[in-house]
């Protein structure tokens, strides 16, 4: 084969592979730039269990301190799906039904546990550490003290029917690139979460 006909054939085969890669990553970038960008389109919400948070909110990459004297890395709420609390670290009678939910929610996951965190996000001067590591050893528990780095955490949490986040007892839904997106109230249905986790898991293809 004469060395024309050979360019022509390379220059032949680049451009179709780069039609077929356009085929799969142009469809995909307007997908992430329509949810995530400033387009303010989002799904709606008919087939989500949960409350959705439209549009999503961007949380700071912030350190938190933990229980034992420790900061948490300013990422942690990052690289994979996060089901968070955030209420007092005292964790009353509400605050371990939520915990159990999302802990049962989590190991029904199976082969995709991995790809999910569990993350307390706690208020309050005092921490129930004891029962956190009998009953929740995976739950990674972040202080939500009065740093300036902390509130600025706390106040991208958007309250729900007039009530304070740190006061609500709500289970929240964060995705890999650290973004709330769905929030769960104490009378939500059992499997609401685990249901939209599904989903969402089955979908993405980051976290």
């Amino acid at each position: 084969m004469n060395a024309p006909i050979a360019d022509t054939q390379r220059r032949r085969g680049r451009r179709q592979l780069v039609f077929l890669a356009s085929l799969f990553f142009v469809p995909l970038l307007v997908a992430f730039w329509l949810y995530y960008g400033g387009s303010g389109w989002r799904p709606a919400g008919g087939t989500n269990k949960g409350d959705l948070i439209n549009p999503a909110v961007p949380l700071p990459a912030v350190a938190l301190a933990r229980p034992d004297g420790t900061r948490t890395a300013a990422d942690f709420l990052q690289g994979k799906w996060t089901i968070a609390y955030l209420g007092d670290g005292a964790c009353d009678e509400r605050c371990r039904k939520a915990l159990y939910l999302s802990r049962q929610s989590w190991i029904a996951l199976n082969k995709d546990m991995d790809r999910v965190q569990r993350v307390f996000l706690a208020t309050g001067p005092r921490v129930d550490t004891e029962f956190m590591a009998t009953e929740h050893a995976d739950l990674r528990v972040a202080l939500v003290g009065d740093d300036a780095d902390a509130q600025a955490l706390l106040a991208k949490f958007p309250a729900f029917d007039g009530v304070a986040p740190a006061a609500a007892g709500r289970l929240y839904l964060i995705d890999p690139l650290g973004n709330l997106v769905l929030s769960y109230s104490a009378a939500a249905p059992d499997k609401a979460l685990l249901t939209d986790l599904k989903k969402l898991l089955r979908l993405s293809h980051i976290g």
